[in-house]
């Protein structure tokens, strides 16, 4: 990756992301000894301006940045470093440096629950649950979701709150299976969704 340290006296602004929650958690600056020292540990080292020195992230308090991926920007002048962090990232005890939280967004779960059914796609652990259904078959799968659908419908005319929710999330996760089968994706039911809620979208 070629960084332009030099552009800006030899140091980059480092922007640091949650991988999973997309939540902005600081900024810091690296050079190019923070960056390589970053890439080789796998935790996300800096270059304090204030103490002139190499600092890594955690190193004090145990709150480390693991590190995902990198990517530069237009300019080649500014990353963005995404991470999986071990606890709160401001010194301050808060998850951010702007006092925000960094929770999950229970929609972003569901793209993270097809990772995991893709890896039992892949690995087929004996034993697992989502491991027999890829074994049973499409049909086997088509017909979960069916029964999935018809319960989720008596709770919603004849049961409660909670149970529609439990039965819905069966219906959800038999159906990201039966997509997993596929290989189709939960984004790509969000994408048809998207393009009908346009207003010039016309049924096809």
């Amino acid at each position: 990756m070629n960084i332009d340290f030099e552009k800006t006296g030899g140091l980059v602004p480092a922007i640091i992301q949650d991988a999973d929650t997309r939540q902005v958690l600081m900024l810091g600056y690296m050079n190019q000894e923070a960056y390589d020292q970053t890439i080789s540990t796998g935790l996300v080292t800096f270059y304090s301006r204030s103490r002139q020195t190499l600092w890594t992230k955690g190193e004090t308090s145990g709150h480390y940045l693991r590190l995902v991926d990198i990517k530069n920007d237009c300019d080649n002048d500014t990353l963005l470093v995404r991470v999986h962090p071990q606890g709160p990232t401001c010194h301050t005890g808060t998850d951010t440096c702007w006092g925000e939280r960094n929770d999950t967004h229970p929609l972003l779960f569901l793209s993270k629950l097809q990772d995991f059914i893709e890896k039992r796609h892949e690995e087929m652990p004996e034993g697992s649950y989502t491991t027999s259904l890829f074994k049973d078959g499409l049909n086997r799968m088509a017909q979960k979701v069916g029964e999935e659908a018809l319960e989720l419908v008596i709770e919603a005319t004849n049961g409660t709150n909670d149970r529609l929710v439990y039965e819905g999330s069966d219906m959800l996760y038999h159906l990201i299976v039966l997509l997993t089968s596929k290989g189709l994706r939960i984004e790509d039911l969000a994408k048809e969704l998207q393009e009908r809620h346009d207003p010039g979208w016309k049924k096809h």
